[in-house]
């Protein structure tokens, strides 16, 4: 690894800790996310105050380095002034207007563009990436319906996936700490072999992996097709399941056992898509199209939220008739939001303007070199990368490692949260090289540090 000097993030000289009472008063009013709130009791909050580039400054002026993109949705860095300027421009025209009854030009402009890069021409929207799992999955299942097979209503999911925490999308989640508390809410479905490249054994290769876990799919669409409505997948990287990365093989051998048992394929891009895989979605490395593409965080640059569930002119027609029982009628206030579109509609506009996804390349091609001193340390195993993601397994029997991490990270002025005894980085695509430094030695040190410590807690909290 490259040995770089890091200088301490620093506060604001003199400044007084005006952290403190926004800390108490966080505490006191708001419910925080995939977090036991007693907790804080003894790890406070961070107050973050601004956002530049890769960098988040809490309110005494100490930086962190945002290593995970705020949960995979800033790509450009914060403040990106092209998207925010996007944003002001339309606050002069439209704010919103409900999408029932009415249209507007950036939603009109958003689906257009998004359809010619898919080849998936009808878009319908919602607010986040849950709402895109429900949506996609509702209307597989009333397409069947509409299709005279109301039988195929249930799904297929994978070993170790995550879709989201609403009910319909936890029926298809493989996490139990997202999943367990609700268990008497949520429906039965099939679970299928991930095609996890870290399972391979002895002499087998990624896609020998991909081979085995394609065929356990296809044992169960053979002898429950009838029933199944859709697969559901995360394309070549399965985030929650601690960056578990597969061989493009198993999404060409899916679609085409897709097809033969008349069963739909919904891709899950929510994470992956606009860029992180290394191609615009993961889907194109297979050369392989979806019935139904779920896009959301990375749409808007991370600066609103905004999903979209992308489908076929097949699924569409299923849906377009006299009777209002067979129109697919599922509704979002802020749907087609039109400052969610604006945007959106920037990202493409920087995607194309820049050249991302060659620069991108350039990027990872360098950042590689950086990262895979990781892959030496004898505490680590399974170093991987896709695109713009970088993961590394930990060997530490103790419980707590993520926890112990994750504070030791932020000592070093880094945000980053790994999931069970998995540390990845996924940056803004705008990091520079000498930043790439900072949150290698950085990573490096806060490694060590959680290795070496003391605390043992669970890692429910950190995901």
């Amino acid at each position: 690894m490259q040995e770089t000097k890091l200088e301490s993030p620093t506060s604001q000289p003199g400044a007084a800790n005006h952290n403190d009472s926004l800390l108490a008063r966080s505490r006191q009013a708001v419910w925080h996310p995939c977090t036991q709130m007693k907790r804080l009791e003894t790890f406070p909050l961070i107050p973050i105050e601004r956002g530049e580039g890769v960098w988040l400054y809490d309110s005494n002026g100490k930086r962190y380095l945002d290593g995970v993109s705020s949960w995979w949705v800033n790509l450009f860095g914060h403040g990106e002034p092209r998207i925010k300027n996007a944003i002001k421009q339309q606050l002069d025209t439209l704010e919103h207007v409900m999408l029932a009854g009415f249209t507007h030009r950036p939603v009109v402009e958003l689906s257009e563009r998004l359809g010619a890069l898919t080849g998936l021409g009808h878009a319908f929207y919602g607010s986040d990436g849950a709402s895109a799992t429900e949506i996609a999955l509702k209307m597989s299942a009333h397409y069947h319906k509409n299709n005279g097979k109301p039988g195929k209503h249930r799904f297929v999911y994978l070993a170790g996936s995550y879709h989201g925490e609403t009910i319909g999308a936890l029926s298809v989640t493989d996490v139990p700490v997202f999943r367990s508390a609700y268990s008497s809410l949520v429906r039965d479905n099939f679970i299928a072999p991930s095609p996890d490249a870290r399972l391979a054994g002895a002499g087998e290769t990624a896609r020998d992996v991909a081979e085995a876990a394609a065929n356990g799919i296809a044992a169960i669409l053979a002898a429950h097709h009838e029933e199944i409505s859709a697969v559901i997948l995360e394309p070549l990287v399965q985030g929650a399941a601690g960056m578990a990365m597969y061989d493009p093989h198993y999404l060409t051998r899916v679609r085409a056992l897709c097809d033969q048992y008349q069963v739909h394929l919904i891709a899950d891009e929510i994470a992956v898509g606009f860029g992180r895989t290394g191609t615009l979605f993961g889907c194109e490395q297979a050369q392989i199209k979806p019935d139904f593409l779920c896009v959301s965080k990375g749409i808007t640059g991370g600066f609103l939220p905004l999903a979209v569930v992308l489908t076929t002119d097949d699924v569409y027609q299923a849906f377009y008739d006299e009777d209002v029982t067979r129109g697919f009628l599922h509704s979002h206030s802020y749907t087609g939001n039109p400052l969610a579109c604006a945007a959106a509609l920037a990202v493409l506009d920087i995607f194309e303007k820049d050249d991302v996804i060659a620069t991108n390349r350039a990027r990872a091609a360098r950042w590689s070199k950086r990262f895979a001193g990781f892959a030496r340390h004898e505490r680590v195993s399974h170093y991987r990368n896709t695109g713009m993601i970088w993961a590394f397994d930990v060997d530490d029997s103790r419980p707590g490692f993520a926890q112990r991490m994750y504070r030791a990270a932020l000592a070093q002025g880094l945000l980053l949260r790994p999931i069970g005894n998995t540390v990845y980085f996924m940056p803004p695509y705008v990091m520079q090289d000498d930043e790439a430094d900072w949150l290698v030695e950085g990573a490096a040190q806060a490694l060590q540090a959680a290795l070496g410590g003391q605390e043992e807690l669970d890692d429910a909290a950190i995901a």
